[in-house]
């Protein structure tokens, strides 16, 4: 770290130093994580770093791990913790005979370190919307200033069909909880700031919550939005983005809709009340 742009390359990635930052750039092949892809390259101010180790890893490999300040960076608080070690943004792995290489830098990194313990404010930038991903009950949107639901006639529960599709400002918003789709009742939650004292509901029934399922809300595209939208709740404002227009519904999927909110009201699962006004919602779309 004499020198400014100063690389190590590893597996999956390269870490270039500067003065007061590293820039972490994830490759794109195919054996590489799909979060490392989805993050494209991160910079990590050295005031985000708390500590740094180089330890041996598998198969002729050694790993060289910067650990951030808790606090630091709302990717690593989103996950909490449910990270696997493999797709951790952190850990560079390289060859064992660049050890030596590794160990200078490790060196150099940990002589720059000024910091220790959790961090005030968010160091590292979160993921730049607009953001979007599909879970097993509805469709997640992010635009930097709100978070949108749309439920899926397939997955949604019928407490889901009842309180409709859901949008929640930034400013309504505590929190984010997400639970990894690799874990067993994976999902996304929005924390409201008018519910925190309340009792939570299971994800399936929660409104403020999109469930996860094989093949939906994956890790690359759950986290980075769990992330920005902690980042935006955390700043009170929106994150870098440029909101997307809202497209016109299409008029078969109202009819679908209503053809399937007349199938909740047949079973008894609406009320009268509640089939009127939402039939009623749903034609003033059109």
């Amino acid at each position: 770290m004499s020198r400014m742009g100063d690389v190590l390359a590893g597996f999956h990635a390269a870490w270039e130093f500067d003065s007061d930052s590293v820039l972490i750039r994830y490759e794109g092949g195919m054996r590489t994580p799909k979060l490392f892809q989805a993050l494209g390259e991160r910079r990590v101010p050295l005031e985000a770093i708390a500590g740094v180790t180089l330890t041996p890893g598998k198969r002729g490999t050694v790993v060289l791990r910067a650990e951030p300040r808790p606090g630091a960076d709302p990717l690593m608080e989103a996950a909490a913790g449910q990270l696997k070690e493999a797709c951790d943004p952190y850990r560079l792995v390289l060859p064992a005979e660049r050890e030596v290489l590794a160990e200078y830098y490790a060196d150099e990194l940990r002589a720059r370190l000024t910091a220790s313990g959790p961090a005030e404010r968010f160091l590292v930038q979160a993921p730049k919307g607009p953001l979007s991903f599909k879970a097993y009950d509805g469709k997640a949107s992010f635009d930097g200033t709100s978070v949108a639901f749309r439920w899926f006639w397939t997955g949604a529960s019928s407490a889901k069909w009842k309180a409709g599709d859901q949008r929640f400002a930034v400013t309504d918003l505590s929190g984010v909880e997400w639970r990894s789709p690799e874990m067993f009742e994976g999902h996304l939650r929005v924390l409201r700031r008018d519910a925190d004292a309340a009792p939570r509901v299971q994800p399936d029934q929660d409104p403020a919550a999109v469930v996860f399922g094989l093949g939906y809300g994956p890790v690359h595209e759950s986290l980075p939005f769990a992330a920005a939208v902690l980042a935006a709740v955390r700043d009170r404002g929106p994150v870098a983005a440029v909101p997307a227009a809202a497209p016109r519904r299409d008029p078969a999927d109202i009819a679908e809709r209503i053809r399937h909110l007349g199938e909740l009201h047949q079973a008894g699962l609406v009320t009268d009340e509640e089939f009127s006004v939402k039939k009623a919602e749903l034609l003033a779309e059109l």
